[in-house]
């Protein structure tokens, strides 16, 4: 049997749930597949990841590196002997490991790892979840073995040779959230007269989409709508007050993301590569506020990629004063229009990402 041989794994990426939760996935796909395999994570050292890959039950070493900010700042000096640092850092773990395989889902830390395992020949894989790529895989494309993107067009940044268009991971439990709306307004005590209105902001909240919603509470009482209020943990001390209002929850985090997609009419999100992925698999009428303070504003090309085929809505933060009553009225007082948008969306869902990517692994195992 093939699946004896005790193959060692290690996957690279963080900074943010969008880079965590991808390498998750994809780890969990292949411990299913190889249930002898040793998977090793490694993350920024004092970000999200060093929290949430243990949680799900993987070892993380930690690398002391961060992205280069846009500005000068004091930061950027100490970012070349951050760099050298994690190089060594990768070195070591590499050379102690002796993996097999190497996956990078982006971020920070997956810059140096992976230029130290194309350095010493090891098969590598990137997951690139945006449609417009950062600066990170631009640079390993040219050396890693196989490249696995979520939109077309990817090979104006990357040798064609290696792409492979996959999607990108999701959650598993929220595949089959169809049928359980009742049930998941149950959940939350929600009103069944009322529309449920779905706010997230990404694992970290959104300043900007959180003054938003403080603005429109009384706008939305009129217009029959109750709120799951997704914050973000920096900042919930400031929005906590609110959870007492009537038809309005306020949430730090939300732990079962699957149950407040099936309980949401309509949704509101910042347009990060993960959750735009979600959201075309969920197939719910979206408001997409993008991020205008990324790299690249990948968050507005990627909200872009799925207005175009007329699947969601999108409103700039500039834009927000003039026309976000107007165009969420609108939404909300047309079934059809909710309808439209569902369908549109989720014929964009790529459902066996993680199957797909785990495949390719698989590939660059048996070479």
């Amino acid at each position: 049997m093939a699946n004896k041989k005790q193959y060692r794994i290690i996957l690279s990426g963080g900074g943010t749930g969008g880079h965590i939760y991808p390498a998750i996935s994809i780890a969990n796909e292949l411990k299913s597949r190889y249930p002898n395999a040793e998977f090793l994570f490694v993350g920024a050292q004092d970000k999200m990841e060093m929290e949430k890959v243990p949680q799900a039950g993987y070892k993380i070493e930690g690398l002391w590196i961060s992205g280069i900010q846009r500005k000068l700042t004091l930061k950027n000096l100490s970012f070349p002997f951050k760099l050298i640092s994690s190089l060594y850092r990768s070195r070591k773990i590499i050379n102690a490991f002796k993996p097999d395989v190497v996956i990078g889902t982006g971020g920070f830390a997956s810059g140096p790892l992976l230029q130290m395992a194309v350095y010493k020949k090891i098969p590598s894989l990137i997951q690139e979840q945006n449609s417009y790529p950062g600066i990170t895989n631009k640079l390993l494309a040219k050396k890693a073995n196989k490249i696995c993107v979520a939109y077309d067009g990817l090979e104006r940044f990357f040798p064609e040779n290696k792409l492979i268009k996959t999607g990108n991971p999701v959650r598993q439990d929220i595949l089959n959230i169809d049928g359980n709306s009742i049930e998941a307004k149950d959940y939350f005590k929600l009103k069944h007269t009322k529309i449920t209105l779905l706010v997230i902001g990404g694992s970290l909240g959104s300043k900007r989409i959180n003054q938003l919603i403080e603005d429109k509470l009384e706008f939305f009482q009129t217009q029959n709508v109750q709120i799951i209020w997704q914050c973000g943990k920096l900042y919930y001390n400031t929005y906590k007050i609110y959870d007492n209002e009537e038809n309005v929850q306020v949430h730090a985090f939300l732990n079962k993301m699957s149950m407040a997609y099936s309980a949401a009419d309509i949704i509101i999100s910042r347009a990060g590569a993960s959750s735009v992925s979600e959201l075309c698999i969920v197939g719910k009428p979206v408001i997409f506020i993008p991020s205008p303070n990324v790299a690249e504003d990948h968050q507005t090309k990627n909200a872009n990629a799925v207005v175009e085929k007329n699947g969601a809505i999108l409103i700039k933060e500039e834009d927000l004063d003039i026309d976000f009553e107007n165009k969420f009225s609108q939404l909300v007082n047309s079934q059809e229009k909710q309808l439209e948008l569902g369908e549109n969306i989720k014929k964009l869902a790529l459902v066996n990402a993680t199957k797909d990517i785990a495949d390719e692994v698989e590939k660059l195992l048996k070479k």
